[in-house]
């Protein structure tokens, strides 16, 4: 079992974990210096059974908390293929929040995902269509991302809206992101890179505003900033700032 912090549910969090396509847990991914998933596991599962104590995020317009869970599956208004899976999902009395986290993946060089023509459908409604136009845009080739993974933000968005909708919920999709300033070999992380990548999000956030799915873009150090200023959260805080160090 990984070695995760204290005082965490250590079998709720490997259940959740290994539900994720890709299974980190067991490729060893995981146990990584540079693992997204362990910081997310380790940082928000800290609240799985006591979902109350979770601040509301800065940003984002939602309430109290009632419900944590790591490795949701938002599931499309369709059955079969692939759904998109977000790294957090996190529920309100008004809101559904989704969280996608990443660490040092917008800083490799790793392929761009894409669109399969099942995503055109009129199954989104009028007011996914700042979405859907990025969405047309990124299939043609003609937005230009190269470092924030911004299909992958839109079908996020879809399966939000989707889960929401049933529910009768608002819809937020958090876009949790770290700047380290260096890799876990030392190297330092190309800050023209990270340049770009925080105009990329803005970007994104002016694309998409006004549509049902609330785009909310938060850095790790803003939310650990955050979480250190309520007392019960201080100890949480200062374990994983020392277990994962630089997260800018």
């Amino acid at each position: 079992m990984p070695n995760f912090l204290p005082d965490l549910p250590e079998a709720r969090i490997v259940e959740a974990v290994s539900r994720m396509p890709g299974n980190e847990l067991r490729s060893g991914k995981f146990d990584s210096a540079e693992s997204s998933a362990a910081l997310v596991a380790n940082a928000f599962g800290w609240f799985l059974e006591r979902p109350a104590a979770l601040p509301p995020l800065p940003g984002v317009p939602a309430g109290a908390v009632e419900a944590v869970d790591l490795a949701v599956e938002m599931r499309f208004p369709w059955s079969g293929g692939r759904h998109p899976w977000l790294d957090v999902g996190i529920v309100t009395h008004t809101t559904l929040v989704g969280v996608a986290a990443r660490r040092y993946e917008p800083f490799r060089p790793a392929k761009q995902t894409g669109f399969a023509d099942v995503y055109d459908r009129p199954v989104w409604g009028p007011n996914m269509a700042r979405y859907t136009a990025l969405a047309l845009e990124l299939i043609a080739g003609t937005a230009d991302f190269r470092v924030l993974d911004a299909a992958q933000l839109v079908k996020h968005a879809y399966g939000i809206r989707t889960r929401a909708q049933k529910r009768a919920l608002g819809a937020v999709l958090v876009y949790l992101y770290a700047e380290p300033e260096q890799w876990a070999s030392g190297k330092p992380v190309d800050r023209a890179l990270q340049a770009r990548h925080r105009d990329e999000i803005a970007r994104f956030g002016k694309t998409v505003a006004g549509d049902d799915v609330v785009f909310v873009p938060l850095s790790w150090g803003d939310l650990l900033w955050h979480w250190d200023r309520v007392p019960a959260l201080r100890a949480h805080v200062a374990a994983l700032r020392a277990r994962f160090g630089d997260l800018g």
